[in-house]
Protein backbone atom coordinates (compact mmCIF):
# COMPACT_ATOMS: atom_id res chain seq x y z
CA UNK A 1 0.00 0.00 0.00
CA UNK A 2 3.14 2.34 0.76
CA UNK A 3 4.43 2.16 -2.55
CA UNK A 4 3.52 4.18 -6.07
CA UNK A 5 5.63 2.45 -8.00
CA UNK A 6 4.08 -1.06 -6.74
CA UNK A 7 0.43 0.27 -7.76
CA UNK A 8 1.45 1.55 -11.49
CA UNK A 9 3.47 -2.36 -11.56
CA UNK A 10 -0.09 -3.27 -10.89
CA UNK A 11 -2.05 -1.12 -14.08
CA UNK A 12 -2.53 1.30 -11.11
CA UNK A 13 -3.50 4.69 -12.87
CA UNK A 14 -4.25 3.40 -16.38
CA UNK A 15 -7.49 4.01 -16.48
CA UNK A 16 -6.97 7.65 -15.70
CA UNK A 17 -4.48 7.71 -18.77
CA UNK A 18 -6.78 6.38 -20.70
CA UNK A 19 -9.53 8.80 -19.58
CA UNK A 20 -7.82 11.85 -19.91
CA UNK A 21 -6.14 10.82 -23.39
CA UNK A 22 -8.98 8.74 -25.01
CA UNK A 23 -12.51 8.81 -23.83
CA UNK A 24 -12.92 12.40 -22.34
CA UNK A 25 -15.20 13.30 -19.81
CA UNK A 26 -18.17 12.11 -21.67
CA UNK A 27 -16.73 8.70 -22.96
CA UNK A 28 -15.60 8.29 -19.46
CA UNK A 29 -19.68 8.78 -17.63
CA UNK A 30 -20.69 6.22 -20.72
CA UNK A 31 -18.42 4.00 -20.01
CA UNK A 32 -19.33 3.54 -16.48
CA UNK A 33 -23.03 3.73 -17.00
CA UNK A 34 -22.50 0.51 -19.11
CA UNK A 35 -21.05 -1.20 -16.90
CA UNK A 36 -23.79 -0.26 -14.11
CA UNK A 37 -21.40 0.69 -11.60
CA UNK A 38 -23.13 1.73 -8.83
CA UNK A 39 -22.22 3.42 -5.22
CA UNK A 40 -21.16 1.61 -2.20
CA UNK A 41 -23.67 3.44 0.00
CA UNK A 42 -26.79 1.45 0.93
CA UNK A 43 -29.20 3.21 -1.38
CA UNK A 44 -26.83 1.67 -4.87
CA UNK A 45 -27.22 5.26 -6.57
CA UNK A 46 -26.16 4.48 -10.33
CA UNK A 47 -22.57 6.06 -10.04
CA UNK A 48 -23.21 7.49 -13.81
CA UNK A 49 -26.39 9.25 -12.93
CA UNK A 50 -24.62 11.04 -10.49
CA UNK A 51 -21.78 12.11 -12.20
CA UNK A 52 -23.84 13.56 -14.78
CA UNK A 53 -26.03 15.37 -12.40
CA UNK A 54 -22.75 16.73 -10.88
CA UNK A 55 -21.12 17.70 -14.34
CA UNK A 56 -24.66 19.32 -15.57
CA UNK A 57 -25.07 20.94 -12.01
CA UNK A 58 -24.19 25.18 -12.31
CA UNK A 59 -21.43 26.99 -11.10
CA UNK A 60 -18.24 27.75 -12.35
CA UNK A 61 -16.17 25.53 -9.45
CA UNK A 62 -17.36 21.43 -8.34
CA UNK A 63 -15.79 20.06 -5.26
CA UNK A 64 -15.47 16.17 -5.28
CA UNK A 65 -15.94 14.86 -1.76
CA UNK A 66 -14.78 10.95 -0.60
CA UNK A 67 -16.69 10.21 2.40
CA UNK A 68 -14.63 7.58 4.73
CA UNK A 69 -16.21 8.90 7.75
CA UNK A 70 -18.18 5.15 8.85
CA UNK A 71 -20.34 5.96 11.25
CA UNK A 72 -22.48 2.99 11.08
CA UNK A 73 -21.23 1.25 14.36
CA UNK A 74 -18.91 -1.58 13.26
CA UNK A 75 -17.81 -1.03 9.83
CA UNK A 76 -14.54 -0.33 8.57
CA UNK A 77 -14.54 -0.81 4.79
CA UNK A 78 -13.33 2.14 4.12
CA UNK A 79 -10.45 1.95 6.28
CA UNK A 80 -9.21 -1.23 4.99
CA UNK A 81 -9.32 0.19 1.21
CA UNK A 82 -7.44 3.25 2.44
CA UNK A 83 -4.96 1.74 4.32
CA UNK A 84 -4.52 -1.56 1.58
CA UNK A 85 -5.06 0.34 -1.56
CA UNK A 86 -4.78 3.62 -0.96
CA UNK A 87 -3.56 5.00 -4.54
CA UNK A 88 -7.01 2.84 -6.08
CA UNK A 89 -8.99 6.00 -3.70
CA UNK A 90 -7.00 8.70 -5.14
CA UNK A 91 -7.32 7.32 -8.73
CA UNK A 92 -10.87 6.79 -8.15
CA UNK A 93 -11.47 9.72 -7.32
CA UNK A 94 -9.39 11.46 -10.07
CA UNK A 95 -12.10 9.63 -12.11
CA UNK A 96 -14.63 10.83 -10.38
CA UNK A 97 -13.67 14.69 -10.70
CA UNK A 98 -12.31 14.37 -14.67
CA UNK A 99 -16.10 13.11 -15.15
CA UNK A 100 -17.82 15.71 -13.51
CA UNK A 101 -15.46 18.68 -13.92
CA UNK A 102 -13.94 18.83 -10.35
CA UNK A 103 -10.88 20.71 -9.58
CA UNK A 104 -10.61 19.73 -5.56
CA UNK A 105 -11.70 17.12 -3.83
CA UNK A 106 -11.64 16.53 0.01
CA UNK A 107 -11.49 13.10 1.76
CA UNK A 108 -13.49 12.83 4.54
CA UNK A 109 -11.55 10.43 7.40
CA UNK A 110 -12.61 9.73 10.76
CA UNK A 111 -10.39 11.50 12.89
CA UNK A 112 -9.30 8.52 14.68
CA UNK A 113 -8.96 6.49 12.09
CA UNK A 114 -5.01 7.83 12.43
CA UNK A 115 -3.53 4.91 10.25
CA UNK A 116 -6.02 5.80 7.43
CA UNK A 117 -4.99 9.56 7.69
CA UNK A 118 -1.15 8.60 7.16
CA UNK A 119 -1.78 5.79 4.80
CA UNK A 120 -3.58 8.80 2.68
CA UNK A 121 -1.57 11.46 3.03
CA UNK A 122 1.91 9.48 2.26
CA UNK A 123 -0.31 8.00 -0.72
CA UNK A 124 -1.32 11.70 -1.67
CA UNK A 125 2.57 13.14 -1.62
CA UNK A 126 3.91 10.14 -3.66
CA UNK A 127 1.16 11.28 -6.46
CA UNK A 128 1.64 14.63 -6.00
CA UNK A 129 5.49 14.33 -6.62
CA UNK A 130 4.62 11.86 -9.47
CA UNK A 131 2.74 14.16 -10.85
CA UNK A 132 -0.89 12.45 -10.86
CA UNK A 133 -2.25 15.18 -8.99
CA UNK A 134 -2.11 19.13 -9.48
CA UNK A 135 -1.73 20.88 -12.44
CA UNK A 136 -2.14 19.88 -16.20
CA UNK A 137 -2.04 16.00 -15.12
CA UNK A 138 -0.88 13.50 -17.88
CA UNK A 139 0.08 16.66 -19.97
CA UNK A 140 -3.58 17.38 -20.10
CA UNK A 141 -5.50 20.76 -18.93
CA UNK A 142 -6.71 18.47 -16.31
CA UNK A 143 -6.27 19.29 -13.12
CA UNK A 144 -7.16 18.40 -9.66
CA UNK A 145 -6.03 18.53 -5.68
CA UNK A 146 -7.00 16.50 -2.59
CA UNK A 147 -6.81 17.57 0.81
CA UNK A 148 -7.75 15.16 4.12
CA UNK A 149 -10.68 16.76 6.11
CA UNK A 150 -11.44 14.58 9.56
CA UNK A 151 -14.59 14.23 11.34
CA UNK A 152 -15.78 13.60 14.49
CA UNK A 153 -17.33 9.95 13.69
CA UNK A 154 -20.99 11.13 13.71
CA UNK A 155 -23.36 8.17 12.13
CA UNK A 156 -25.53 11.75 10.46
CA UNK A 157 -22.55 12.62 9.13
CA UNK A 158 -23.20 9.57 5.83
CA UNK A 159 -25.62 12.08 5.08
CA UNK A 160 -24.24 14.64 2.42
CA UNK A 161 -25.23 17.82 4.11
CA UNK A 162 -24.47 16.63 7.33
CA UNK A 163 -21.07 15.67 6.13
CA UNK A 164 -20.57 19.09 4.49
CA UNK A 165 -21.71 21.21 7.56
CA UNK A 166 -18.81 18.80 9.83
CA UNK A 167 -16.07 19.88 7.03
CA UNK A 168 -17.07 23.68 7.56
CA UNK A 169 -16.55 23.01 11.65
CA UNK A 170 -20.07 23.19 12.41
CA UNK A 171 -22.03 20.71 14.52
CA UNK A 172 -23.03 17.41 11.41
CA UNK A 173 -26.34 18.33 11.19
CA UNK A 174 -28.40 18.32 8.02
CA UNK A 175 -29.04 20.97 5.84
CA UNK A 176 -32.68 22.25 4.43
CA UNK A 177 -32.07 21.16 0.34
CA UNK A 178 -34.11 23.39 -2.09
Amino acid sequence: PGSLDEYIAHDGYQALGRALTELGPLGLRDLVAASGLQGRGGAGFPTAKKWQLAASSPGEKRYLICNADEGEPGTFKDRLIMEGDPHAVIEGMLLAAYATGSTQGFIYIRGEYHGSIQVMGQAIAQAKKAGLLGENIFGTDFSFQITIATGGGAYICGEETALLESMEGKRGEPRQKP
